[in-house]
């Protein structure tokens, strides 16, 4: 089968400025990759989502890149055949948009109960960094919503700040009415890192993604060893496709858990090498987004709940996408702690057809 393609590139806008220990997004860029059957005219989307100093493919050229995969495919190769190992977001893109084209464009993905609206899938609250005042304020907005698992970015204010305000949360509330994760995006280093762990500990945190930054080898397996704290890597898995050296590295550093993001990490085939590695050394794992639009947070969603075991209540780090002023309005919504979508409801991709 012959397939055409093309994309657009479109800007996302923050409803509030998003802060993190690598800075605060004002906007990103996503690009959306249409890919159509020449012997039809139904189509299918995915999502090129790179974000600005954490994805491996956020490099000079990309632009170049998608349009040159674009020649490529219109030229007459299967999208399945190219190699686009150093393009991951471009991976996840066509691996998302190939499999809405086999599915006649519906966005239905990966059926299950969760796309039949009968299930849905338990989330974390994400906590954004910001002022202690405003940090103080999301965390209320949480715990009224309805969240029990509460994840905090921590490493942009002073560690003495974040320590105060998750002790707080853990006067108020202890661990079995709310599970404290902490997400520090590598900004701690052998210096700081093993203080900071043990005050962890002492508040009973669920556990913290990528302590330190990633490549700092020997410090996390020290890390991972010594410290009563369970480790999620991140970042950490970004950049590692061939599946020896996944198990040379977990076989290395022992994590109890990973962090698995389809459009950093290459796709869903990537991550379910990942889910194997992760079995084969005992470490847990949960899929988390990474700022897409409900494009690809709708790919991510399905496909969790497709691989997700049988009444499975580990929350997911499945971010609903309101954080942009023009998303693509679908049928994902979040009511209190749990993701749903309601196949009653249309999407709407006005706003990105060409």
């Amino acid at each position: 089968m012959r397939y055409s393609a093309t994309y657009r590139k479109y800007t996302l806008r923050f409803i509030n400025p998003a802060g993190t220990s690598r800075g605060v997004y004002h906007h990103k860029v996503s690009y959306f990759l249409f890919l159509g059957g020449m012997e039809n005219r139904l189509s299918g989307v995915g999502e090129c989502n790179i974000l600005s100093g954490l994805s491996i493919d956020d490099v000079p050229g990309y632009e170049e890149k998608l349009r040159e995969v674009c020649g490529i495919i219109n030229a007459g190769t299967n999208p399945e055949e190219i190699d686009l190992h150093d393009f991951p977001s471009i991976t996840f893109a066509l691996e998302t948009a190939l499999s809405d084209l086999k599915n006649s464009g519906s966005k239905v993905l990966f059926p299950s109960s969760f796309t039949k609206g009968e299930s849905g899938i338990v989330t974390n609250g994400l906590i954004w960094m910001g002022s202690e005042r405003e940090m103080k304020q999301r965390i209320a907005e949480k715990l009224r919503q309805g969240f029990h698992t509460i994840k905090m970015k921590i490493g942009a204010l002073n560690w003495k700040t974040e320590k105060s305000l998750l002790t707080a949360l853990r006067k108020e509330y202890d661990s079995s009415v709310i599970t404290l994760r902490v997400d520090a995006n590598g900004a701690f280093d052998a210096g700081n890192v093993f203080g900071m762990m043990s005050d962890l500990a002492k508040l009973d945190v669920h556990s913290i993604e990528q302590p330190v930054a990633k490549g700092n080898h020997n410090l996390m397996a020290e890390v991972i060893k010594n410290c009563e704290v369970p480790v999620a890597l991140d970042e950490e898995l970004t950049g590692i496709y061939n599946k020896n050296e996944k198990q040379q590295l977990i076989a290395f550093l022992k994590p109890a858990f990973l962090i698995l993001k389809p459009s950093l990490l290459g796709g869903f085939e990537a991550c379910e090498e990942w889910i194997d590695v992760a079995g084969t050394h005992n470490a847990g794992w949960w899929a988390t987004s990474a700022l897409e639009s409900n494009i690809g947070l709708n790919a991510i969603a399905q496909w969790t709940a497709a691989n997700l075991k049988s009444k499975s209540t580990v929350p997911q780090g499945l971010g609903l996408g309101n954080l942009y002023h023009n998303n693509i309005p679908s049928p994902i919504s979040l009511k209190g702690e749990m993701l749903f979508y309601d196949p009653s409801e249309a999407w709407d991709l006005s706003s990105i057809n060409r």
